[in-house]
């Protein structure tokens, strides 16, 4: 069994930034992929990064590209999404994943609890 725990979210004006982190445990973290999805009220979640298991190949939604940058260190089971340039539009619940399927990542076998991001204009 994989658990996942995201923090870093909170509440940021336009233009600003954050930094998400999750914590993985339990099963073999380095060898997934492993990425973020995003979901704002009354929205479907959607894909808004992901990362190979070496953290070598990175992929990113358009709406995100540019501004957001995912990582990973396997030394410390950690993944993260440092987001910058920040918009109203990108407040939502953000969820990491590990054990993904395809590429971009279409979903992931295991998923955190999210963590809230909301954005100030």
């Amino acid at each position: 069994q994989v658990q996942l725990v995201e923090s870093g979210g909170g509440l940021a004006q336009a233009g600003g930034s954050l930094r998400l982190s999750c914590l993985a445990s339990g099963r073999t973290f380095s060898t997934a992929i492993m990425g973020w999805f995003r979901q704002a009220p009354g929205k479907e979640r959607e894909f808004v990064a992901g990362l190979s298991w070496n953290g070598g190949r990175t992929t990113y939604a358009e709406s995100v590209k540019g501004r957001f940058t995912i990582s990973r260190d396997n030394a410390k089971n950690t993944m993260y999404l440092q987001m910058n340039s920040l918009k109203p539009e990108d407040t939502a619940l953000y969820y990491c994943g590990t054990d993904g399927r395809g590429w971009p990542p279409l979903g992931f076998r295991y998923w955190g609890q999210g963590t809230q991001v909301t954005v100030s204009s």
